[in-house]
């Protein structure tokens, strides 16, 4: 039997990849000390990887496939196949923001200001390049963790470090005067599974229904029954995605109208479809949207 060997974030992803996978209909269940965890799929084997690392095993040939970072692909400089990115996070779905922060009562404003001081992060590849590129010699160092504390501990001039939205940071007593980069979640493959038929089809599946899920994310669809009369005056006031599917009901001037759309405009346009005189107005959610 073909298999195709998966990483799985393992940290703050985790939770949000699951419920992503569960949405493309793949249940995969993990324990406090299962690294190689069940999946409802025979062809698939999971394991359970540090995004940071995720990269170096896909390149390697450890796994064929696997989710992590942008920003540990390019810190790790992998030469791995980028299949699609995949914007989510832990709590969103927005790019998290690699920031320079100082202390709040720091002088630094600028990048320049930091030239000869240290800055503590755990993208340091990337974050010596950053700074090399722009003529401003930095000491980088390693941080195992507590990033935010280093400043204030005064092991650190600076951080560079993850955030979305910087509450964090601010709570540490910290602000930012920079943003290195954004970085979002993709799928990366091993060259050589991609060059397998096999496993590249396997792997555009899980892509495909991935992004699917993703995209339903913000949308709903609704469902009305509207009077032909009123018809035209209803489709005129429905942002669908894609043109409405109507179907005639059964012995009646009335017509089933069926649409997707985003989520936030729904409070806004269902009063609007019963002024127009749509009824039986049904929103339901959505697993996938391809």
């Amino acid at each position: 039997m073909n298999i195709l060997k998966l990483g799985i974030p393992k940290g703050s992803l985790q939770e949000a990849t699951l419920r992503l996978f569960d949405k493309s209909g793949w249940k995969i269940s993990i324990t406090d000390r299962n690294y190689f965890p069940e999946i409802n799929d025979d062809t698939i084997q999971c394991s359970v990887l540090r995004a940071q690392e995720m990269p170096i095993h896909v390149e390697n040939g450890a796994i064929d496939a696997g989710l992590t970072g942008k920003d540990w692909k390019e810190e790790n400089e992998s030469d791995v196949v980028t299949v699609a990115d995949l914007i989510y996070s832990k709590v969103s779905q927005s790019p998290v923001r690699w920031v320079l922060a100082v202390s709040a009562d720091s002088n630094i404003k600028k990048l320049p200001e930091l030239q000869g001081k240290k800055i503590a992060t755990e993208l340091v590849n990337f974050t010596r390049k950053y700074f090399a590129q722009r003529g401003v010699d930095v000491n980088v160092e390693f941080s195992w963790g507590t990033t935010e504390a280093k400043v204030v501990a005064g092991l650190a001039d600076a951080i560079v470090e993850v955030t979305e939205t910087g509450s964090t940071l601010k709570a540490h007593g910290l602000k930012i005067i920079h943003e290195l980069m954004q970085s979002n979640t993709i799928l990366i493959a091993n060259k050589q599974a991609w060059e397998d038929s096999w496993k590249r089809a396997k792997i555009q599946q899980i892509s495909l229904l991935l992004k699917g899920a993703l995209r339903a994310e913000d949308m709903v669809g609704l469902k009305m029954n509207v009077p032909k009369e009123r018809l035209d005056r209803i489709i005129r006031i429905l942002p669908s995605i894609t043109s409405p599917t109507m179907a005639s009901l059964f012995q009646s001037n009335w017509v089933s109208v069926e649409v997707m759309i985003h989520k936030e405009k729904v409070r806004e346009l269902i009063p609007d479809l019963i002024r127009e005189g749509a009824e039986g107005i049904i929103e339901y959610p959505l697993n996938k949207v391809i």
